[in-house]
């Protein structure tokens, strides 16, 4: 995975641009210094490999006149990159600059002069003071993935000593300038096509972005850019689009994502803020697709509940049912009305949700006689937290309150039913929502990515992942 991660956040714009932001992202100083120290050693691997073509020429060279000479077999030893730092560029994009870059380079030479005087041997060149600049553009294809490239580019070569080894020692003097002016136009020459090709070099691992990340056999997940990035001199913003969708069917909510900002936080590499809409969507998608409804049966009841779904346990407090179905096995129907509303505020996620609980009785022949329906509207608390790359939770019940919808077997007193579907609720209902909420929900993320030292707050309208970034590989 190619360690210039912030480009691919940096890069991704789609050509369509009108959706608010569902999620926000927020690169820091910090998270720009990570990504300068990984990729200055690929950029040192990068620069390892040019290849100096060859050289050969004629020089007057006084007293002994014409000189032809050759370089051959000329290999790179060492080469460092000591200095170098990576800014943002305001409205831009971002900018590479290198300095006092060095170069160690061993070759062998041949000379011929007076028509049939030859001398050879080989050499070591030193260049100090290597500088190179260079500005990155940040663009996307026709997909809304991202693509990279230099736009300009400039290096120079500055000082360079060199040793020869073997051959008339009177020759070193005399024609080490030549040398050194060769060596060093070629170098020039090599450096900026491969700084170019380091960077372009990015662009097939950043398709490992999850623009359209996999939930379950209900939901995937779209993070493609709404807006192009945000640059300053301390922060890069990008807006994710953030929003849940059925399985091959983008069907947009009856809703829009409100405009919201990240705080101006610095102790992290990363701040990635999921807003209430993104939940909602979810929500949405989920409702569409039916998934909220559950059928509650006796075997999802604890063994040891003096509770029974059954004719029995709900005849003693609606007669009428005991009388006309006796001995008989229940099956609940719990489905939602409308979709469910997810709010954040300070320190608190809460889901509002109204539905229906329809009750049958289970006929000797299978088939279902309802007996009455009740209106329910809920509360339940959320406790979210970050696993690995996916949002995950938890839910606890608030309040339930209930109302006869329609009774098919008379009339009777819906709050004595309160301890029964509390109790539902509490060991059916409740479980299952938690169970798929601790699957999680993936992050946008890239290539071999790991989330260290996060931290998740929730605040009004979103929540805020603090947290540092470690690549594998």
């Amino acid at each position: 995975m190619s360690p210039w991660w912030l480009l691919t956040l940096l890069t991704l714009v789609p050509f369509t641009l009108s959706t608010n932001a569902g999620v926000k992202v927020k690169l820091t100083q910090k998270g720009l210094e990570y990504t300068r120290l990984i990729g200055m050693t690929k950029l040192q691997q990068k620069l390892k490999a040019i290849k100096v073509p060859d050289l050969s020429g004629t020089e007057k060279v006084a007293p002994i006149g014409k000189v032809k000479y050759s370089l051959t077999g000329m290999q790179i030893t060492n080469l460092g990159l000591p200095k170098s730092q990576l800014g943002m560029v305001p409205g831009t994009g971002l900018s590479l600059s290198i300095g006092n870059a060095f170069i160690s380079l061993h070759g062998n030479w041949k000379v011929r002069y007076l028509h049939f005087v030859k001398d050879h041997g080989s050499f070591d060149l030193s260049v100090t003071g290597l500088t190179i600049a260079t500005s990155i553009a940040l663009k996307s294809d026709e997909t809304g993935r991202p693509t990279v490239n230099s736009v300009s580019c400039a290096s120079s070569v500055g000082s360079a000593s060199i040793k020869f080894h073997g051959g008339a020692s009177w020759l070193y003097n005399l024609f080490s300038a030549y040398i050194d002016k060769a060596l060093r136009a070629a170098l020039q020459k090599q450096i900026c096509p491969l700084v170019s090709d380091a960077i372009s070099d990015m662009n097939p691992h950043l398709k490992t972005l999850n623009v359209l990340a996999h939930v379950d056999k209900y939901a995937e997940i779209e993070y493609s850019m709404v807006a192009s990035p945000a640059v300053s001199k301390a922060f890069v913003d990008f807006s994710l689009k953030g929003e849940f969708y059925n399985i091959g069917q983008h069907k947009e909510p009856p809703f829009s994502a409100p405009v919201f900002g990240l705080p101006p936080q610095i102790n992290n590499m990363l701040y990635i803020g999921v807003s209430a809409f993104t939940a909602n969507s979810a929500a949405f998608v989920y409702n569409n697709a039916g998934a909220f409804n559950l059928f509650i049966t006796d075997d999802m009841i604890p063994p040891s509940s003096p509770i029974r779904l059954n004719t029995r346990t709900f005849g003693a407090f609606i007669p009428q049912i005991a009388k006309q179905y006796p001995a008989m096995m229940m099956k609940l129907l719990v489905k939602t009305t409308k979709q469910p509303n997810i709010s954040f505020q300070l320190n608190n996620v809460t889901l509002q949700a109204s539905g229906t609980v329809t009750a049958y009785a289970i006929l000797p022949n299978t088939t279902l006689a309802p007996l009455f329906i009740l209106n329910m509207e809920a509360s339940v608390s959320a406790h979210i937290y970050v696993t690995g790359l996916k949002l995950a939770g938890s839910v606890t019940l608030n309040r339930m309150d209930m109302a006869l919808g329609a009774s098919y077997v008379g009339p009777f007193q819906v709050k004595s039913l309160d301890n029964i579907f509390l109790m539902v609720l509490k060991v059916a209902v409740l479980p299952k929502i938690n169970a798929h909420l601790q699957q999680g929900y993936p992050l946008p993320t890239i290539g071999k990515m790991n989330l260290v030292n996060t931290q998740l707050q929730v605040l009004k309208d979103y929540m805020l992942i603090g947290t540092d970034v470690q690549f594998r590989g």
